[in-house]
């Protein structure tokens, strides 16, 4: 099993999405529809039960022709009313291949004029609490329009609520020496997440149009949304543009840099290299005059992944080093996993050994000095069930309650959760709470999913634990402090550990798998020290463990 991060993006690169009839509404006559007018132009768009929803609003200049592969800049104001009723394009992305629960078509095209958020508001809003929820897809995949991040529950909670596009994909983050040439900063990469930050400034400057309040922004994502959530966190470009943050199972993993191999991994600019000579470009301009769809399809070819990049400037240092100094940013945090998060991820597993000497000889190999620690919380028993407990623990588990501990380093409340609940449709698939499914609960869709998603039964108990989960991260976009009616109370993680789970229902609880933090916590420890990668290579993948790392147990 390779040990390079890059292949774990490329397992949770498919999306739902879909523009179905629940979703996008027809284009109303003229003059007809809401209209907000912002400093950015006038838009145009509809109401839907009460609510006044703005799709495919532009935030920036299309990323196309020379402006491919900078930074986003910034839209004159629009002239004229602007047509919000229907989604814009997606970024641009591969053809998706194989079959996939997160996989569907997509809403209205791709394109690499795709710099697009959409809003939805209560009708008559003033001064409202801003949700802006940042798509997963490892980077590679995506659209603010997926059916399932319809925001029409959390408007009907008084929340103004922004889903955005950004740049995928080697658009997105690929760095190269003639792009850090060319950059005023001298670094290049990060495109993506500079697409968010400048999604998240025209919040600021946009949103009080809508009846949002930009000063009381919440930024909210899960999985390479909530990886970016992790990113903006520690980015200074981000400092003042958001007062909350969820991250729905980040992965905070050893991080490449741009011109240094750290952790096993390549420079970042050295993998641009790598890609230009595998496309037989020696040009730059090449590169960058290349068929947007062909440059996409022929670098998905070549075995890149997207990840973000530590150029000392918009991601200064390893995202883990700056948690550990207490630089990110000061704000309360949600952060969580799901039980089955490698469910629906197995190809991060290595192939299941044969017997349980087999596999105790791995992790004994692999683990070292920790080994007997690490059986006792996997044992050999139940090699299968371990296996998925330890890749899930070591990415999503320990980052979750890493990150919720930390934020008491900046005097801000950290609150975990824990989602093991599931539905005889998953179970049958054996999903049992796999990598995302907590969605179409915490946004309230579970009748708005692909067809490939196992889908929730249409219960009241299930819409009862959705309005739960609704109800938690809406307050907590209110006020910071997550609250649901008739559930509950969700305090902070503190010395108690607290910690909320959803399984059927809301039920509070400390001390979460205890011991799980400080293993995983010990391995990342050692391997830092060391300069050795900490992602998925775990369990008997393991490569041998560090020992005698000075501040490691």
């Amino acid at each position: 099993m390779t040990s390079s991060p890059f292949r774990f993006a490329a397992v949770l690169a498919a999306s739902i999405l879909v523009c179905g009839a629940s979703a996008c509404a027809q284009t109303p006559e003229a003059g007809t529809g809401p209209l907000a007018e912002a400093p950015a132009g006038s838009f145009r768009g509809v109401t839907e039960d009460g609510i006044d929803i703005y799709r495919g609003i532009p935030f920036a200049k299309p990323p196309v022709g020379d402006l491919r592969w900078r930074a986003p800049q910034p839209l004159d104001p629009i002239e004229g009313e602007f047509d919000a009723t229907g989604f814009g394009p997606a970024c641009m992305q591969p053809t998706r291949t194989g079959a996939s629960i997160y996989a569907d078509t997509l809403p209205a095209g791709i394109s690499e004029d795709c710099l697009n958020l959409n809003v939805w508001a209560p009708e008559d809003a003033e001064n409202a609490p801003v949700f802006v929820w940042i798509h997963g897809g490892s980077l590679m995949r995506g659209a603010n329009s997926q059916i399932m991040y319809d925001g029409s529950q959390y408007a009907e909670r008084g929340i103004v609520y922004v889903s955005i596009n950004y740049r995928l994909g080697v658009l997105g983050y690929m760095a190269h020496p003639q792009l850090s040439h060319e950059s005023p900063d001298g670094v290049s990469g990060n495109y993506g997440l500079l697409d968010q930050i400048a999604a998240l400034e025209w919040v600021r400057d946009n949103i009080a149009a809508f009846g949002g309040n930009p000063d009381n922004v919440t930024i909210a994502g899960e999985s390479a949304g909530a990886l970016s959530v992790n990113y903006l966190m520690v980015s200074p470009r981000a400092e003042g543009l958001f007062h909350r943050a969820i991250a729905q199972s980040a992965y905070t993993l050893s991080t490449p840099r741009l011109r240094e191999p750290v952790f096993g991994l390549p420079p970042a600019e050295g993998v641009g290299l790598y890609i230009a000579n595998q496309l037989g470009i020696s040009r730059f301009a090449n590169l960058r005059a290349m068929d947007a769809t062909e440059l996409v399809e022929a670098v998905s070819q070549t075995g890149y992944i997207p990840w973000g990049t530590v150029d000392g400037v918009i991601i200064p240092d390893q995202p883990v080093n700056i948690f550990d100094r207490g630089e990110q940013a000061a704000v309360p945090l949600i952060a969580g996993f799901n039980e089955g998060e490698i469910r629906s991820l197995r190809i991060l597993l290595a192939p299941i050994p044969d017997d349980a000497d087999t596999y105790e000889a791995a992790i004994r190999t692999g683990y070292g000095d920790l080994a007997e620690e690490t059986l006792a919380r996997y044992p050999s028993n139940t090699i299968e069930e371990s296996m998925l407990a330890t890749t899930r623990d070591a990415m999503y588990g320990w980052t979750s309650e890493r990150l919720v501990r930390q934020q008491a380093a900046t005097g801000q409340p950290g609150y975990l959760y824990y989602f093991d609940h599931s539905y005889p449709a998953a179970d049958a698939l054996g999903l049992h709470a796999f990598h995302a499914s907590e969605l179409p609960f915490m946004f309230g869709n579970i009748g708005r999913l692909s067809e490939y998603w196992p889908a929730p039964p249409d219960t009241p108990s299930e819409h009862a634990l959705a309005d739960t989960m609704i109800g938690y991260w809406s307050s907590f976009a209110r006020d910071g402090v997550p609250s649901a009616e008739g559930a509950p109370v969700w305090e902070a993680y503190g010395e108690d550990q607290h910690f909320i789970e959803f399984d059927g229902e809301a039920v509070a609880g400390t001390d979460l798998m205890p011991g799980m933090f400080e293993l995983h916590e010990a391995v990342m420890c050692r391997r830092r020290a060391a300069n050795v990668g900490w992602h998925w290579n775990v369990g008997i993948a393991s490569p041998p463990m560090p020992r005698d790392v000075e501040d490691c147990r």
